[in-house]
């Protein structure tokens, strides 16, 4: 039996092509966020992601507030600045991105409860290719300032 040219033509090809890749995935560890009394106009969130392929962080979106964003902090002249991140954040193939305290982390704005430590907060997170994590994440209480700082007793 003889096959058509065209035919072992696309086995041919078939076979000698690479499987399909799997789709891209992040993973989220040690999620949380800082605890913030009535009132407050925004809190912390932190995590660290990592991506199965070259991603981006887009989004953040939870039930536990008006909105959620992206933000960075950088010393500019001495003064600590934070601003949006309004095209997200990229997250390398492989390589664990920690949002964490005084760099990249997630804002969530005009929360609409006080966030009591012990409590969670509900977090959507969107990419650019891989489904969306959603996380619970666990409430913490804000650190006294010479913990936070690294300047506990002597």
């Amino acid at each position: 039996m003889t096959l058509h040219p065209i035919l072992l033509a696309a086995v041919v090809a078939v076979a000698a092509s690479p499987a399909a890749a799997a789709p891209p995935t992040v993973k989220a560890a040690d999620a949380w966020c800082r605890a913030a009394p009535a009132g407050a106009l925004a809190a912390g969130c932190y995590v660290t992601l990592t991506a199965s392929a070259e991603d981006r962080l887009v989004a953040v979106e939870t039930a536990a507030a008006d909105h959620g964003e992206i933000h960075t902090m950088s010393m500019t002249d001495g003064i600590m600045r934070m601003r949006r991140l309004a095209n997200g954040l990229v997250l390398p193939a492989g390589k664990a991105v920690a949002l964490r305290p005084g760099a990249e982390h997630l804002m969530i704005i005009a929360p609409r409860q006080p966030l009591v430590a012990g409590g969670t907060v509900p977090l959507t997170l969107r990419f650019a290719k891989s489904p969306a994590l959603v996380l619970k994440a666990p409430i913490r209480p804000v650190p006294a300032l010479g913990v936070a700082q690294g300047r506990g007793a002597r």
